[in-house]
């Protein structure tokens, strides 16, 4: 009897952990952003590190908010931004939310490397984030801290890398539009 109670009690904490991976990326909902030329983003998002930056991120997808939005603000060897619907750099979704990184007072270990998503914000306010956000073109260590990232690119960066070698004028502005035709959270 008690080597039963022993089988069953190892079967028990072997299953544990092993559960406890299967949920947590169940967890992390994927977006996928498709591109008006047909190109396709698929970004991991991480609620654990930034749980209302992707809260808010994905009620935004979910009400369509982004779709026929631009990548109003693109700086090769940086980033790619978008999100705004002025297509300005200066507009929002009317919502501000909190800054979930280290200056705001939040543990967010997500460095900002190459394929990081994170929400822009207005200067020194580190609670105006609202709708727009930036994929980081080439690792930009120094915005950690500073900047809510909360999720990464899994697939297309490729797209990614197009996007930051479009040719753009005043205020990093593209010369031609590059529009989101649709982001969706697909799992």
């Amino acid at each position: 009897m008690k080597k039963i109670l022993a089988l069953l009690l190892c079967v028990i904490l072997c299953c544990f952990p092993i559960a406890a991976c299967a949920n947590s990326s169940a967890s992390a909902p994927i977006v996928e952003m498709e591109m008006a030329d047909g190109g396709i983003v698929r970004i991991q998002l991480d609620p654990e590190a930034a749980p209302v930056t992707v809260e808010n991120f994905i009620g935004l997808v979910n009400d369509g908010f982004y779709d026929g939005l631009i990548f109003h603000r693109v700086i090769e060897g940086f980033m790619v931004q978008g999100g705004d619907p002025t297509g300005q750099g200066n507009g929002g979704s009317g919502t501000k939310i909190e800054g979930e990184f280290a200056a705001g007072g939040h543990d967010n270990p997500i460095s900002h490397n190459r394929g990081v998503i994170s929400m822009a914000r207005s200067g020194n306010d580190y609670n105006s984030a609202s709708s727009q956000f930036f994929i980081v073109h080439e690792d930009s260590t120094f915005l950690d801290g500073e900047y809510a990232a909360f999720g990464k690119v899994t697939e297309g960066m490729d797209v990614v890398d197009a996007i930051a070698a479009v040719e753009t004028g005043e205020n990093d502005r593209p010369l031609t539009d590059v529009v989101i035709a649709s982001i969706r959270v697909v799992e």
